[in-house]
């Protein structure tokens, strides 16, 4: 049954710790397997590998809705920007609206820092069109990822509507 965030159970952020690192592992290749299988990728020891050598308990949240971990999110902060690292959901909570409450959190610090926000998406992964639908703008694509920039909003910028563009 999927998980429904609501104004009774909101969606919250949780430090992770040094320990949580095998369920995070386990979280990520269940959020990514889809997409990666679609391109040819899925290999669960190298997502693990990658995950594992950029860990930092402190830059990572897990993501809780009526106290169950349903994602989680890596937001590294940097001196001239945000980076968005990770933000995985279980398939089963995924278009509950989970991501956009966290995006709608990441938004707030980077706002109130005057930080942009990047992040890469893989390739042919839903994810892309819901990054731009939170008003991130595509900058560049390497091999298998593409990238965005999300700009912070001053007094003079007005958030876009879903699909406009900044």
């Amino acid at each position: 049954m999927p998980i429904e965030p609501n104004q009774n159970s909101p969606v919250t952020l949780v430090r992770a710790q040094q320990s949580d690192l095998d369920d995070l592992v386990a979280l990520r290749i269940e959020a990514m397997r889809e997409s990666l299988e679609r391109v040819g990728r899925f290999d669960p020891v190298r997502a693990r590998e990658r995950f594992v050598s950029g860990f930092e308990a402190h830059n990572t949240h897990h993501i809780e809705v009526s106290g169950e971990r349903v994602g989680f999110v890596v937001v590294k902060h940097y001196p001239n920007e945000l980076v968005l690292d990770h933000l995985y959901v279980r398939p089963s909570a995924q278009g509950s609206g989970i991501g956009s409450a966290v995006l709608t959190q990441i938004f707030k610090v980077a706002d109130a820092a005057a930080l942009p926000i990047k992040v890469g998406a893989l390739k042919d992964s839903a994810s892309n069109r819901f990054y731009t639908r939170h008003g991130f703008r595509f900058v560049e694509s390497s091999e298998f990822d593409n990238y965005y920039v999300r700009q912070h909003l001053t007094a003079g910028n007005t958030p876009c509507q879903p699909g406009e563009m900044i």
